[in-house]
């Protein structure tokens, strides 16, 4: 998708993390257990068994009591991104789907480049996920898993949100254009209950709405027959001022409710549009992810 100079700023970048990992295998995130990494944590008693080597003389000669020291051991976090693969997500003279597969990719490069496991979610396919850990010798499955997808149908995201497992402290990324019926207020209350679970279950909810330029800057006039490229259904509309303006108040609203629902539980969300530089997206509207 892009060049090798380009991967290689990216390795540069590190997703913020909400909570420390709690997984047992080796990675780059500070970890709830202790271990023997570089970072000193804290004081503890001798008990037999432990290792000499990390007793503590200056503390010993002191105290005349024996104290190990622990380090904060490292461990792989978990990054687990749903793709949003409905039909909707096919509209746009640039498609949304390819901007969400390009998300995709370089959210797994960079948790691939820090030693995190990705786990890749199809909204299509809740029950077969991929995932994939060992640093980015792995990246080209995520490719060909993402080259793979197809868009159609529809997809419910918190249904889907609640049907992966997850088992302990990580980052969920969710790639959509978020624009499921219905709309309003509905749809709001399912959001909300998604970023809630999400929390709940020491998830970093980041949430990626692509939408495309016809839909953030409407040009359309006159009477229109839209139709729902998930559910076929017809509308018939007049494309003036009110209707527009009618329109562009709804997407604010929608968009405001999941920044603040993302940023209250200590996530992101932002809006990616699939007419903006791609470079530029990355580096500049998604640096709220980067722990840096």
């Amino acid at each position: 998708m892009f060049d090798s100079e380009f991967y290689n700023t990216l390795s540069q970048l590190s997703l913020a993390m909400a909570h420390k990992s709690n997984r047992n295998m080796s990675g780059n995130r500070k970890s709830v257990q202790k271990g023997v990494s570089a970072e000193f944590s804290d004081f503890r008693e001798y008990m037999p068994g432990d290792d000499l080597r990390r007793l503590d003389w200056n503390v010993y000669a002191r105290l005349n009591r024996m104290y190990i020291r622990e380090y904060m051991e490292e461990k792989e976090a978990y990054v687990t991104i749903l793709l949003d693969t409905s039909a909707s997500m096919e509209y746009g003279e640039h498609k949304k789907s390819e901007l969400a597969t390009m998300l995709a990719a370089v959210v797994a490069y960079i948790a691939l480049a820090n030693m995190d496991r990705v786990v890749l979610v199809d909204t299509a396919e809740l029950m077969r996920p991929l995932s994939v850990g060992g640093g980015k010798k792995s990246f080209p499955r995520v490719i060909h898993w993402l080259e793979n997808r197809t868009f159609g149908g529809e997809s419910e995201l918190l249904s889907s949100v609640r049907k992966i497992p997850l088992t302990g402290a990580g980052v969920m990324v969710v790639i959509s254009d978020f624009l499921q019926e219905p709309l309003l207020e509905e749809a709001d209350r399912s959001y909300e209950k998604m970023l809630q679970y999400l929390r709940y279950r020491k998830q970093r909810p980041v949430m990626l709405q692509t939408l495309c330029g016809e839909e953030l800057h409407i040009d359309m006039e006159g009477t229109r027959n839209l139709i729902d490229m998930e559910t076929e259904d017809k509308l018939r509309v007049t494309m003036d001022a009110q209707a527009i303006e009618a329109y562009e108040k709804e997407l604010f609203a929608l968009t405001g409710r999941l920044k603040k629902g993302c940023a209250s539980g200590g996530g992101a969300y932002v809006l990616c549009d699939t007419t903006r530089d791609h470079k530029k997206l990355i580096y500049e509207d998604l640096r709220v992810l980067y722990d840096i």
